[in-house]
Parts: structure tokens; sequence; C-alpha cells
């Protein structure tokens, strides 16, 4: 694809701004600054992961993934600034996923040490486990104040913060990880993932696309799982001080 014939799928672009406009949304100037980025974004990691791939260093496959985990970090945590440490908290289950996901897959060589497949799958589980935590701290909080009477009444019989506030935690897994799994249930019959088609496109055999979104299907559903239940887990204890009391000006 040339760069002219790339220029003509703005027209993809074009069709929300009307709408947006005709109908006012108001989302004209996010729209906008949303298809710049991506175009700025996408080119310069195109043109860094040429580099990378040319240099077969692991060195820069190191640094990419770096970079990944700080960008997740940073984005992820904006959800969750009433939770001390939301930070290092949100590194962890990164890095956690990260490695755990790498080490399967390196470990029994179901994929090559390569950068060509270390960068494209460590961005989908470090992405997968990004949304993931947005996804289980907005509904986690939204339990907490939701509930916030019944946490403090068990409490104030005698149970646990970790007693207290058990169903709230749980749900807040629970529903942070329903969007990967019903999505998984119709994978093939409603749509084509992305990275199956991109294969296709590309010329190579469908079953062997098949078999590669699958292995990315099930990296999706151990990130999913892996990464709402480490945050959950890393952040609930931070919510009570140390006589067991929950810290109101949390919410």
């Amino acid at each position: 694809m040339s760069y002219t014939t790339l220029s003509l799928t703005l027209l993809f672009v074009l069709i929300p701004l009307i709408l947006s406009k005709t109908l006012h949304l108001g989302l004209e100037k996010d729209t906008l600054i949303a298809t710049i980025r991506s175009i700025i974004q996408l080119l310069a990691i195109g043109y860094i992961l040429k580099f990378v791939f040319e240099s077969d260093s692991m060195v820069y496959v190191l640094l990419m993934i770096a970079l990944m985990i700080i960008t997740a970090t940073f984005n992820a945590r904006k959800k969750g600034k009433n939770i001390k440490g939301i930070t290092w908290k949100v590194a962890i289950t990164v890095i956690v996923v990260e490695v755990i996901v790498q080490s399967i897959l390196l470990g029994f060589h179901v994929v090559p040490a390569t950068a060509q497949y270390i960068i494209p799958i460590s961005g989908m589980a470090i992405g997968n486990s990004m949304i993931l935590s947005i996804l289980f701290l907005n509904r986690f909080q939204g339990e907490l104040e939701s509930h916030r009477d019944e946490v403090e009444l068990i409490l104030s019989l005698g149970g646990t913060p970790k007693q207290a506030i058990h169903r709230q935690l749980i749900t807040a897994i629970k529903a942070s990880m329903i969007p990967t799994i019903e999505s998984q249930k119709t994978i093939g019959l409603v749509q084509l993932p992305g990275m199956m088609s991109g294969q296709i496109i590309a010329g190579a055999s469908p079953v062997q696309a098949v078999q590669f979104q699958l292995m990315i299907l099930f990296v999706l559903l151990t990130s999913a799982a892996i990464s709402s239940s480490i945050l959950g887990f890393l952040s609930y204890p931070t919510l009570f001080n140390d006589r067991m009391q929950m810290l109101k000006d949390k919410f």
C-alpha cells in the first residue's frame, strides 16, 4: 500500500466528523486529535520496529518492551488516582503478565525468540493488561462507592478488610474479565481477529493464521485473569488504615 492509497482511507475519518457535526456530538476535536496522534505514533513505531528487526539486538527488544510497560502503566493509573501506590501496583501487574506470557511461549519454544515475535505479542499482552486494569479500577471503585455502608457494617461487626470488601472485589474482577471471555465465544463467527486477518492479507495459510490467532486468544485470556486478580489484591489493602477502618477520603 502506497501513502497515496493510504491517504484515501481518510474518507473513513471524514464520515464520523460529518456525523459528529450534524448531530452536534461535539467530538470533532477529539476525532481529529485521535487521528493525528494515531498517524504519527504508528508511522514512528513502524520505522522504529524496522530498525529493531534489522538490528536483531535483544537490547532494543527489551527497551521496546520497557517503553510499552511504562506507557501502559501511566495510562492505566489515571483510573486509580485515589488508590495509594497505584503506579507501582499497575506496573507490577503488567510486568507479571509479560513475564508469564513470554516464559511460556519462549520456554516451551512455541514461538522463536526473535524481535518479530516477541515485540508484537508483548504489545498485545501488555495492551490487554492495561485495558483490563482500567476496567477493573473503574468497576472496583464504583462497587465501593455503591456499597460503602455494607463494607463499613461488616468492619463494625469485627470483620477484616478482606472479608468486608470480598464481594466487591470479586464482582470487579469478574466484570473486568467478562468482555474478554464473551468476545472469544463469537470469535471467527462474528469477526475475524486482527492478527488472523493480517496474516491472511499477507498471504499466509488461513489454517496457520488461525493457529497463531488461537495462541493470541489464549494469551489475552490469561492476561485478563492475571491482571484483574493481581491488581485487585494489591489495591484493596491500601483502602484501609492500621485500625482496619475504611479511608473515606479515598472516595
